[in-house]
């Protein structure tokens, strides 16, 4: 992810060097990720944490791309993040989170959920995530960053029990403790134990933007992730 993160910086510095001082738009992907530090749903003015040692995990290491998109609307570019939330949804999901968790379940013949699946997680529809990139090119303040969140506090549980219900198995709480290494959850281990609760009055507000899509428990009966009965 270091290397992934250095790179898309170049990128993101081309783009920098080229639409200085045009004040033209540049709309930047970014991801919401804040475990356990806020206490609250995180909220679009809640600047990046540095991607260190006393602030690691995978969805962090990108925080640095966020800051200097950020920092390029100071060199005169009309430069803003899009917060992506952690599960986006649709009829062409191949590989994100919500396949995986799919796959997991008829694999293992449960749906699991971390201790007893309190955390919370966001969504939203692929659909939505994209007309927030469009008011965001069209009229997004520079230097703002703003949420593709519609379902802002999914809990796992919840999420387990819609998925085993559609799969066929039941809803399993998978012990914490199983989690330190690589099991059920896979490379998901590292952070399904986390909260992930985020707002979007924000975007609703500056944007004009409101959800049209079908929230993420509605998207499950799309007749992509499971056969239509």
């Amino acid at each position: 992810m270091d290397a992934v993160a250095a790179a898309e910086i170049e990128v993101m510095n081309a783009y920098r060097d080229a639409l200085a001082g045009t004040g033209k738009p540049l709309v930047a992907a970014g991801s919401i990720g804040s475990p356990g530090h806020l206490g609250r749903p995180a909220i679009e003015t809640d600047q990046a944490l540095p991607a260190d040692a006393e602030h690691s995990g995978t969805l962090r290491m990108r925080n640095s791309v966020e800051s200097a998109v950020i920092g390029f609307a100071e060199q005169g570019v009309r430069s803003s993040v899009v917060r992506i939330a952690n599960i986006a949804h649709s009829t062409v999901d191949q590989a994100g989170f919500l396949p995986t968790l799919i796959a997991l379940a008829k694999e293992k013949g449960f749906a699991g959920y971390p201790g007893d699946g309190s955390n919370l997680w966001n969504a939203i529809h692929i659909r939505d995530v994209a007309r927030i990139y469009r008011l965001a090119l069209e009229k997004g303040a520079p230097g703002r960053y703003w949420h593709a969140v519609a379902d802002g506090e999914v809990p796992l549980r919840t999420l387990a029990e819609a998925i085993g219900a559609r799969v066929g198995v039941p809803a399993v709480s998978v012990p914490l403790d199983e989690l330190m290494v690589p099991g059920y959850f896979g490379f998901l281990s590292n952070i399904v134990t986390h909260s992930y609760p985020a707002s979007n009055l924000i975007t609703r507000r500056d944007l004009g933007w409101e959800p049209l899509e079908p929230s993420l428990l509605d998207g499950l009966d799309n007749g992509h992730y499971f056969p239509v009965r």
